[in-house]
């Protein structure tokens, strides 16, 4: 029998024959694949609206992953939506102000914008009544695994809500019409069956069920390697920094009160990498460790001699839409960014949100009508994309940048920084469609080519008079590099 979780619901109840339903049938409204993020949080979002959901998972056990350790304050924003900012609590979260960027040693701090529409309470005025003021936003930092456990709990605790730890392996459709129906599992090596008129599929950047929904891979070019420093001196406590040098970037953030992620991207064939010069270790020490502030350097170098050594690949994967009758494939399982901004559990509990208004019972009473289903799915795909697409596009047009190995790159990265040196709405933007709080993917575009033409500037202007000619007809070539980095993704969004 599957080890089966559920929360304690009191007989003669009329969720007790839900729970019958699922516990003895196999039988839910809802057959949810993958207790990670988007899993447990749509779980629970479908479970407050009355639904009856079944949650798989493989494996309950305290995950231990290097990624989805910080997030952003819309991110925060969307959880508390959810009814969910309570898993934030008791796991030694961080507070997280904005970042500071650190360019060759040059540092600029980029705090998170204020965000006028907030609502917050005014102690002194009469009876505490709430105002509109500025209220600057948070994000938060902590270990993954602990994060998902507290999500875990609340969908354990939602009486519509029936977790399973059990391996899903396949897809049952329906002979006739080719509807998914549920999936096939096997647990202790036996196999058994989970039914449901909906199933999500949220089994991560490795799914097995991917290939169901579309023909395309995503794509790799980098991994990060992460360390944990243990009480490093962070020259900026609660702020993500990013470090740029000769090499490739460097992010150091804390993710409890003694310690801190260091994530370090190393590209695919890196011959500095390589194992005649020592390999991902020799690397580190060899290029990242001098590379540092020197504050925390040592920190660095403990975490080198005895932490192990992690990785986790950085994978694209543009949105497509969900067209199968009965299946709805989200997460990571369909939509990919670098994680150097930190955007994926963004996305996700905004997809959440977003997804829970789309199949509420006043949108879709009953979700055995697949047509309206399929209906919901198709302007859900068009609605996300303008917070989902602003974030996949900067994560990656922000790592080309950032990861800048030829001259026209170089260019832009130098250009980029000296932008942020502006201060003002020149990081209040960036920083604000970074963080999730600005949700216009013009501002993107706007702010991009705005770094670009500054570029352009600062690199005619950087030389010698006699050379700025010469500059001239080259500056041509950055400006075209802006284009082949941001363009391919801007189209890709768009692509249904």
């Amino acid at each position: 029998m599957p080890l089966i979780l559920d929360s304690v619901v009191e007989k003669a109840t009329p969720a007790t024959h839900l729970e019958e339903r699922r516990r003895v049938h196999h039988e839910a409204d809802v057959v949810v694949v993958g207790a990670g993020v988007f899993g447990c949080a749509i779980a629970v979002a479908l479970s407050n609206q009355g639904r009856s959901v079944i949650l798989l998972e493989k494996s309950l056990k305290e995950p231990d992953r290097i990624v989805g350790e910080l997030l952003q304050p819309g991110g925060v924003a969307a959880l508390e939506k959810l009814g969910m900012q309570d898993c934030l609590e008791g796991i030694d979260a961080v507070k997280v102000y904005g970042y500071d960027v650190i360019y060759h040693g040059q540092e600029v701090p980029i705090p998170y914008p204020a965000d006028a529409t907030a609502t917050v309470v005014d102690e002194s005025a009469a009876g505490g009544k709430s105002s509109r003021s500025q209220k600057k936003p948070e994000g938060r930092a902590f270990h993954h695994g602990r994060f998902i456990q507290k999500l875990r709990e609340k969908a354990m605790g939602c009486p519509n809500v029936t977790v399973v730890e059990t391996t899903a392996t396949d897809l049952v459709r329906s002979e006739h019409t080719g509807q998914v129906l549920g999936v096939q599992c096997t647990t202790a090596g036996a196999k058994d069956y989970y039914f449901g008129h909906l199933t999500i599929v949220a089994d991560g950047y490795a799914s097995k069920f991917r290939k169901e929904v579309r023909s395309d891979t995503s794509v790799v070019r980098s991994k990060f390697w992460a360390l944990e420093l243990i009480d490093a001196d962070l020259p900026m406590p609660n702020h993500g920094h990013v470090l740029l040098n000769d090499g490739f970037p460097v992010l150091l953030y804390q993710i409890g009160t003694h310690e801190t992620r260091a994530l370090c991207d190393i590209p695919e064939n890196l011959a500095a990498a390589s194992h005649h010069n020592g390999g991902t270790k020799g690397y580190l020490k060899n290029v990242v460790l001098p590379s540092l502030p020197s504050r925390v350097q040592p920190s660095f170098k403990a975490a080198l001699e005895k932490d192990r050594l992690r990785s986790m690949p950085n994978s694209f994967l543009p949105p497509t839409k969900n067209k199968i009758p009965g299946l709805i494939v989200l997460g990571d399982a369909m939509n990919m960014r670098h994680p150097l901004t930190g955007g994926g559990m963004t996305v996700a509990f905004n997809d959440a949100v977003l997804l829970s208004q789309a199949l509420s019972p006043k949108n879709v009473p009953h979700l055995d009508d697949t047509p309206m289903i399929l209906k919901q799915m198709s302007a859900f795909h068009w609605q996300r994309k303008s917070f989902s697409s602003t974030i996949n596009i900067l994560a990656m047009a922000l790592y080309a940048l950032f990861a800048a190995n030829d001259p026209q790159l170089k260019a832009l990265q130098a250009g980029c920084f000296r932008y942020f040196q502006l201060g003002g709405q020149c990081i209040d933007g960036p920083i604000g469609l970074l963080a999730g709080i600005i949700r216009q993917p013009m501002v993107l575009i706007y702010h991009f080519f705005a770094v670009a033409l500054y570029s352009i500037w600062i690199y005619i202007t950087s030389g010698s008079v006699l050379a700025i000619p010469f500059r001239a007809i080259a500056s041509v070539g950055v400006f075209w590099k802006a284009c082949v980095v941001i363009f391919p993704f801007i189209f890709s969004e768009l692509r249904g």
